[in-house]
């Protein structure tokens, strides 16, 4: 039972992994990385 437990986590990390790396991925973790650094007052201005 422990066996199936651990390579069911190990398929679990590296789906997400896979998930994380994706190119498709890529353009939404870009945005939220610098979501941070944008300028609340800016974004209003934007609008």
């Amino acid at each position: 039972m422990r066996s199936l437990i651990t390579v069911a986590g190990l398929i679990c990390f590296l789906a997400i992994a896979i998930w994380a790396y994706s190119g498709r991925r890529r353009k939404d973790f870009d945005e939220a990385a610098n979501l941070p650094f944008n300028d609340p007052e800016e974004e209003q201005s934007r609008k």
